[in-house]
């Protein structure tokens, strides 16, 4: 028979620290990501049936670049974070769990700085 508390018995189980933290955030993006994808999928239908110059033209509107790039920044993030709950639940193995993680991370970020930067080169230019 165990005489230990509660608090006690739960030590050591596992951290409790930023949970709430990245559940809250990963909810954020979500609801970010219900305008900015229903605007995304609209503009660039429209786009598909446009010329050239008038696509380009479009771009060079600072709310659209704006959408875009909010749009960009709360995708690659929400899949970020989402990919590193799917890592953390289901690789036993502490070493290939990090690595997942932070390939997952740079892998993001990358594809992030990259669409940034094709949306405002073609916004500056």
């Amino acid at each position: 028979m165990k005489y230990e508390s509660s608090l006690k018995q739960a030590q050591g189980l596992g951290s409790a620290k930023s949970g709430v933290h990245h559940w809250l955030l990963q909810r954020i993006t979500a609801i970010a990501l219900i305008p900015l994808g229903l605007w995304f999928v609209g503009f660039f239908l429209f786009l598909l049936t446009s010329p050239y110059e008038e696509a380009h033209a479009a771009f060079l509107s600072p709310w659209t670049v704006t959408l875009a790039v909010s749009f960009i920044i709360a995708l690659f993030y929400h899949s970020s974070l989402g990919m590193q709950v799917i890592w953390e639940d289901y690789i036993p193995h502490e070493l290939t769990r990090w690595a997942l993680i932070m390939g997952t991370h740079l892998f993001c970020s990358f594809l992030a700085i990259l669409s940034l930067i094709s949306i405002l080169k073609v916004f500056l230019t």
